[in-house]
């Protein structure tokens, strides 16, 4: 069944952010979104021209025609209108226990502009009490927590005193502190099984297609949430969402802009069980013709490595490599799973051999290998970002 995607959240006319960046996002990912709208907003990627709230009484009416009719699988929680709003929205979500429900407490929009006022910051204690998770960066960490957030240790104290105060889980996002690489941290309540902070570092992206980071982040772990992925495996898969969509972005406006959700296809398996083809890798004997015959057919070289190894994209997202063939003694069809190492578990309990086991490539791809009934050679694989958008790519793709 598609999972159904209730996003309670500000319009944003730009596109950029907002209901725009949540309904993309929850369609990239294969989920069914509903909208309530809390606030129609004038803006662009320059700033935010003028707001206009939506009378909580309309909120909940969209809220409840919905869930009446549709159902709900995960609710995400963005801009509120008002005070008023939050704590009815709050009480409503209360009637609903065990729904995944994510919070993003938005309170001011990329361009620096304020989306919420006091007594509305105040309100989101309660929204913070339903939550499964709510996703402060750090300006609003330390406005939810009233504390200091001036180093890694303090933003931990912030983040593990909200979590003991509203018993719910944490992810802060280290988008706003300075440094070559992005951390984001998840904070959990004491429960089996699950650990109590969990810890992501990557590398900064050098892009001004950052607005909608936050909204697109919350509404993709709602979306993994509601294909039951645990919810560090969501957020893990989320990122990976966030990081390809900036790094796809088309550079559109003025100031900060909007991201590219829509080109996010191929990159991130749906599925838990179900490998999904994305990439095949053929040998070659001339490295240089067949470069010349794949760009003629349209392909966008990506990767260049030496004469041994290029890689293409094409339009809808999947991707072709060249290998040498004294390297390379037959085709490889790649199949990217969304748990390698559960999937492979499963195929070998059904009686399949493989010729490789999962392990780390130094290309940043976890593989295993083996090989079909009429001797061709398959590779189930995780790669994320690492098959579009490795560091290596060519600068001009």
């Amino acid at each position: 069944m598609t999972p159904r995607i209730l996003i309670v959240a500000g319009s944003d006319s730009g596109g950029g952010a907002g209901i725009q960046a949540d309904i993309k996002t929850a369609s990239m990912l294969g989920c069914h979104a509903m909208t309530a709208i809390t606030a129609i907003t004038a803006q662009n990627t320059l700033g935010v021209d003028a707001v206009h709230p939506v009378p909580t009484e309309m909120v909940l009416a969209q809220v409840d025609c919905v869930v009446r009719d549709i159902g709900v699988d995960a609710v995400k929680i963005g801009m509120i209108g008002s005070a008023r709003t939050a704590a009815a929205l709050a009480e409503r979500l209360a009637e609903m226990p065990g729904l995944p429900i994510v919070f993003d407490p938005v309170m001011v929009a990329t361009s620096g502009a304020a989306l919420a006022d006091e007594a509305t910051v105040a309100a989101f204690e309660r929204l913070m009490r339903v939550a499964t998770v709510t996703t402060p960066n750090l300006p609003e960490l330390k406005a939810l927590s009233g504390m200091s957030i001036l180093d890694k240790a303090a933003q931990r104290a912030a983040a593990q005193s909200l979590v003991a105060r509203r018993h719910s889980a944490v992810l802060v996002k280290g988008g706003h502190a300075k440094g070559r690489q992005v951390t984001d941290r998840l904070f959990q309540p004491p429960r089996e099984g699950a650990a109590p902070e969990v810890e992501w570092t990557d590398p900064r992206l050098d892009s001004e297609a950052t607005h909608g980071t936050g909204c697109t982040l919350s509404t993709a772990i709602a979306c993994e949430l509601a294909k039951d992925w645990s919810l560090p495996e969501a957020i893990a898969r989320a990122r990976r969402f966030v990081r390809i969509a900036i790094q796809d972005a088309a550079g559109l406006g003025q100031g900060h802009g909007p991201m590219a959700q829509q080109a996010v296809r191929l990159d991130l398996n749906q599925s838990r069980w179900s490998p999904m083809l994305n990439h095949v890798t053929l040998p070659t004997r001339d490295l240089s013709a067949s470069e010349h015959f794949w760009r003629l057919l349209g392909l966008r070289q990506i990767v260049r490595a030496d004469d041994r190894y290029a890689r293409f994209e094409t339009e809808g997202g999947a991707t072709l490599s060249l290998e040498a063939e004294e390297e390379l003694p037959a085709p490889v069809v790649f199949l990217e799973c969304g748990d390698l190492d559960l999937t492979v578990a499963y195929l070998k309990a059904q009686g399949l051999t493989f010729t490789q086991e999962p392990r780390d490539e130094n290309w940043g791809w976890r593989e295993a290998r083996l090989v079909d009934p009429s001797g061709n050679i398959v590779c189930l694989y995780q790669a994320g970002e690492m098959r579009r958008f490795p560091p290596w790519r060519l600068a001009d793709a």
